[in-house]
């Protein structure tokens, strides 16, 4: 356990910090802490000549809204984080700017960013946790899809393995919502021109706000293209299941890019808010960085852990949905009955559990795979559960899970040499592990799902199919117009 729920300075101030104010702000007895906290924290760096984080946590009133608040306070061009889960107890966590950027590149690149985490929480100097997962201090970002991924130009900002840790984070679960503020206390700093930084950048955040509304009948057309032909796609398709049929692999996913480009410039926080509300069971966010924007409504959970314990889902097969009852039962059940999208599950279930047994006591699989419904499609899913044998860290688990049959293939090295190649396209962190950690190294990982890079009045799109022997070109890249259609109708419209 670290340092950071172990530091010893009172509780939260429970009066909270805000107080009928239009903005937040630290309480006189939570800016006493603070002060405290940041004295030890530079006589530490001074004592080691290093850098030492530092904060306080303080509970907020049910009614702010983390990604509201960030999406409303966030200064040009600053990193900012928004993490929704509205089904799981209103989960949602929001963050503004970059104390440390944790980056690496290359087959390590999750080893790298952990231990470095590791590092930095190791002596770090926070209130011990009581409150929402995701308060005190955390590391929030992502992992593009291939070791080297996000070269391309418009994936500048996305490394390869990018975490970042905020000056300041709101997290909600329920009604219980907590504001963290965080300072990076080096060896010539002063505590007291540390405090009026964090002090001031507090005073910033715009309370009793509420994420924008999109312009329901926007002046003028929106051209939607594919980067590509689609009969690109469908010849990929083709020669993924020579190779297949061949005894090459098992399976591979194949990904598309659609643009669209719009008169004006895309709004990120006026896309997630519809986003949240159009699908609250999945892991919605966006993650900000420079002048572009993630977003994502991803159905696919990577990896959960809290404390020893740890969860994924097997994700793989899907059909589409109707608005008659009856007939949406019909396509479930026959989704469920599907030999091709049963045998696609299969693999991706059968990986997960080897991925996870050589760091876990047990690893226990449901018998039978569920159709779980989002808003415009169905998937087979299958939750997988273990008990960690040693504490490894969520981000070095979901490195270790990465990536699972159902974004990449199998066996996964054919597969991941194989995609560039067909697709010829920078996935970026489409498909990557995106999420959060925080300073006792749990935290949630979703799979980068029905999602897109916004950037001005440009957004691209992005979505795959799994294909295997029985695969049918036209019906997959039908498949990926389903799957599109989480996004298209946000920002097309």
């Amino acid at each position: 356990m670290s340092r950071a729920s172990r530091a010893k300075a009172g509780p939260p101030g429970a009066g909270g910090a805000l107080a009928g104010r239009e903005r937040l702000a630290l309480p006189a007895a939570d800016r006493e802490r603070l002060l405290a906290r940041l004295t030890e924290a530079v006589g530490r760096a001074r004592a080691g000549g290093g850098e030492v984080l530092a904060g306080v946590t303080v509970r907020v009133g049910a009614d702010v809204d983390p990604s509201a608040v960030v999406a409303a306070s966030r200064r040009a061009g600053e990193p900012w984080w928004c993490w929704e889960q509205p089904d799981r107890e209103a989960t949602a966590l929001g963050a503004l700017g970059a104390l440390v950027e944790l980056e690496a590149s290359g087959p390590r690149r999750f080893a790298a960013v952990a231990a470095r985490w590791r590092a930095l929480v190791g002596d770090a100097l926070f209130d011990p946790p009581d409150g929402p997962r995701g308060c005190g201090p955390v590391a929030v970002g992502g992992f593009a899809f291939a070791d080297e991924g996000g070269s391309a130009p418009h994936w500048g900002g996305y490394a390869p393995a990018s975490l970042h840790v905020p000056e300041v984070a709101l997290a909600r679960r329920g009604e219980d919502v907590r504001l963290t503020v965080s300072a990076l206390a080096r060896p010539d700093d002063v505590p007291e021109q540390l405090l009026e930084r964090a002090d001031a950048r507090v005073g910033e955040l715009r309370a009793r706000v509420a994420l924008p509304l999109l312009d329901p009948a926007p002046v003028g057309r929106v051209r939607v293209a594919s980067a590509m032909p689609p009969e690109h796609y469908e010849g990929a398709v083709a020669r993924a299941v020579e190779r297949i049929r061949a005894g090459a692999l098992s399976k591979v996913v194949l990904a598309r890019e659609v643009q669209v480009h719009a008169l004006a410039d895309h709004d990120a926080a006026g896309v997630l808010g519809v986003l949240r509300e159009a699908f609250p069971a999945c892991h919605v966010f966006c993650a900000g960085r420079g002048g572009r924007a993630f977003v994502a409504a991803s159905p696919e959970l990577l990896l959960r852990r809290e404390g020893m314990r740890a969860a994924t889902l097997a994700l793989a097969g899907s059909i589409g949905r109707s608005a008659d009852p009856a007939v949406d039962d019909h396509l479930g059940e026959r989704l469920l009955r599907s030999e091709k999208d049963r045998e696609e599950h299969a693999i991706v279930t059968r990986r997960i559990e080897r991925a996870l047994r050589p760091h876990a006591v047990w690893v226990t699989a449901a018998p039978e795979p569920v159709v779980v419904k989002v808003a415009n499609i169905q998937h087979l899913a299958t939750p997988v559960r273990a008990q960690l044998a040693r504490p490894t860290s969520a981000v070095e688990l979901a490195g270790a899970l990465h990536p699972t049959p159902a974004v990449g293939g199998e066996p996964r090295a054919d597969a991941t040499t194989l995609i560039p190649a067909l697709e010829g396209l920078d996935r970026g962190w489409y498909a990557g592990p995106v999420g959060w950690t925080d300073a006792n190294e749990d935290g949630d990982f979703a799979v980068a799902l029905r999602c897109a890079l916004l950037e001005g009045a440009l957004a691209r799109c992005y979505a795959g199919v799994g294909v295997v022997r029985d695969s049918d070109p036209a019906a997959e890249l039908a498949e990926t117009e389903i799957k599109l259609q989480a996004l298209l109708p946000v920002l097309a419209a």
